[in-house]
């Protein structure tokens, strides 16, 4: 049975082998996660919501500030959402997600936003299930695989 919890520091070697193993060009532009960089240096346990089986962690959800601004301290970003790809298709990213919304509004933000790769469409569906909406497009802002793919930016408003 899966359960969420908050990220603890000894989740940092199953989280990062999750990072590599969800990583493909079409849902990141960047280059292949190194599975020696430390996971918690570039994020904090707390910001971080796992799911696990058991003990095991089998994805997770990344939530921080979008800015570091004052002025934008109601708006939070989703940084990143992995399930381990023998566990697609469980609810198990639904679940990542709707926990991090409400975290987001337990927080008091009044926005959530995410980026996410056009090409990509089980995310964007999933994200568009949870109320998010797109409200900006970056065209052709990556080459990947030898396409030129979108960028999108999508945001939820948690006022409503």
């Amino acid at each position: 049975m899966v359960k969420l919890r908050t990220a603890r520091r000894d989740d940092e070697g199953p989280i990062r082998r999750l990072e590599v193993a969800t990583w493909s060009p079409r849902s990141g532009p960047g280059p292949r996660p190194d599975p020696e960089r430390e996971f918690f240096a570039r994020f904090t346990p707390e910001n971080v919501i796992v799911a696990v089986d058991g003990e095991a962690p089998v994805g997770y959800l990344i939530l921080g500030p979008w800015t570091e601004l004052e002025s934008a301290r109601h708006v939070l970003l989703i940084n990143g959402l992995a399930v381990d790809p023998e566990r697609h298709r469980e609810g198990i990213g639904a679940m990542l997600l709707a926990a991090g919304i409400d975290r987001a509004r337990r927080e008091g933000a009044r926005r959530l936003l995410l980026r996410v790769l056009s090409t990509n469409a089980g995310a964007r569906r999933l994200y568009e299930r949870h109320g998010f909406e797109t409200e900006g497009v970056l065209r052709e802002s990556f080459l990947l695989e030898g396409a030129y793919v979108d960028d999108l930016f999508m945001a939820l408003d948690l006022t409503r």
